[in-house]
């Protein structure tokens, strides 16, 4: 079966269909141009499938995607910063316990050195338990002369270069459910059981300092250590700090899939996609008149939009219109992936026309994104200088504008692998022979994203100070 990378209408699920809602305008996005989606409407098991989605039990609850909205919120005012990690595509052989709790903690590691440097809570949400579907851009694959659809996530069809491999298969939908349940039931014990007690994550990222490339970070260590022996003295109820809320996003890419996990909540009477807590679009379905856009405008889930370089002043706007009407802080977070060399320039313009209307949106830093190159030996990659100027501007232009810079959205895993160039201990481009694992975009290794995390704590020092 062929990609739809190009817009197209949704025609095959009649109004009488089990995918059909009686909540008004929920599905109207069916009659919209959509990008990005597997035709896979004429699979024999399409209809199924859907309908097993339709009766399976929410992955997220109402009331915790609630909760997401008004710490959210409290970012938009300044008062916390939002952190999101996890892979750029996950895949089911990889939800294991030990990759989870990978980076389940190096989220956390991160996430105290954050608190210390912004003297603000971090809001922690995982790109996990869902990210699943990757858009492309180019519908099929060349290897040797064979032409294949692309690989598209493991919710869509798998990574191996064969035929049946690549074939879109919807039952793909249930397994990615199934891995996303099984990932947030161990991720909920974790974050709940003592995995995250703040002194054992602080004593993790003790074992960063240890390699003699960090030294430049002793003092930010060494500051933390002190605060924590400072609390204990007083009394701190470390009981209470063993627990952490722990939020699930992805891009909600998949509109079959989303909307089939879409529930009317009983209290509010308002539909909530619970396949995540926080769902985004991405730079290639930002269409304002597309289906992507109508979907998230009915739902009651916090949003991200994806803004690249082309991104217009009057597009922002828009977006507001259409996503946030009510103006509701929390409810609506813009997602800059402009690149080091374009964010100084184009951000400025976006940024001051919010500021203008009055919209209280957040926004974070998706440095990733913008900086993807090509190595000389033939790997997509990212250099770790480049992600952290692109932070530096991001935070340079909120500073220049008198706004708040919210978050921070990176691609990382807790695992060595080697995938970005650089770092104070650097990976250099004859590591990727042996430790590049991605099936799709570059992360950063989990001591890549902790001195991110080192780096951008003594920006927010500096932002945050008194």
């Amino acid at each position: 079966m062929d990609v739809q990378s190009e817009p197209r209408t949704l025609t095959s699920v009649s109004a009488n269909s089990p995918v059909a809602a009686d909540y008004p305008g929920l599905d109207s996005w069916r009659a919209l141009p959509i990008k990005q989606q597997p035709s896979w409407q004429d699979h024999p098991e399409f209809e199924s499938t859907v309908r097993e989605l339709n009766t399976l039990p929410p992955l997220v609850f109402a009331g915790e995607v609630d909760d997401l909205r008004e710490q959210l919120a409290a970012a938009v005012q300044g008062k916390a910063f939002a952190l999101i990690g996890g892979d750029c595509a996950e895949t089911f052989s990889d939800a294991t316990a030990d990759k989870i709790s990978a980076r389940v903690r190096t989220l956390l590691q991160m996430a105290v050195v954050l608190t210390y440097g912004a003297s603000l809570p971090v809001i922690k949400m995982g790109r996990m338990a869902g990210q699943f579907a990757k858009p492309r851009s180019s519908d099929t694959e060349t290897r040797d002369g064979v032409t294949l659809p692309a690989f598209r996530g493991d919710i869509v069809n798998g990574f191996e270069f064969t035929e049946e491999s690549r074939a879109h298969d919807p039952r793909r939908m249930v397994q990615a459910y199934h891995t996303s349940a099984s990932t947030l039931n161990l991720i909920r014990a974790f974050t709940q059981g003592g995995f995250a007690d703040l002194r054992s994550v602080h004593q993790w990222n003790r074992g960063f300092m240890r390699n003699p490339a960090h030294s430049r970070y002793e003092t930010t260590a060494r500051d933390i250590d002190r605060a924590l022996k400072f609390m204990e003295a007083c009394g701190a109820d470390f009981d209470a700090l063993k627990k952490v809320d722990f939020y699930s996003s992805h891009e909600a890419l998949l509109l079959d899939y989303e909307r089939a996990l879409t529930r009317i909540d009983s209290r509010t009477h308002t539909p909530y996609n619970t396949s995540a807590h926080f769902v985004w679009i991405g730079e290639r379905t930002r269409d304002l008149d597309g289906a992507h856009v109508d979907y998230m405008s009915r739902i009651r889930n916090p949003i991200g939009i994806k803004l690249g370089p082309t991104t217009t002043p009057e597009e922002v706007l828009g977006y507001i219109e259409k996503l946030d009407p009510e103006r509701e802080p929390g409810r609506l977070t813009f997602v800059v992936r402009m690149g080091a060399q374009n964010i100084r320039e184009k951000l400025p313009a976006l940024v001051q026309a919010v500021k203008d209307s009055g919209a209280q949106v957040l926004w974070i830093t998706d440095p990733m994104h913008g900086n993807t190159v090509t190595s000389a030996n033939g790997y997509k990659t990212r250099r770790f200088d480049d992600v952290m100027d692109e932070v530096r501007g991001f935070f340079e232009v909120h500073e220049s504008l008198g706004t708040f810079p919210g978050g921070m959205l990176v691609e990382m895993t807790g695992d060595d692998v080697a995938e970005c160039l650089g770092g104070s201990d650097p990976i250099d481009e004859a590591a990727f022979e042996d430790r590049y694992e991605t099936v799709c975009d570059p992360r950063l290794n989990h001591m890549q994203s902790l001195e991110l995390a080192f780096l951008v704590a003594e920006s927010l020092t500096k932002k945050y100070a008194g």
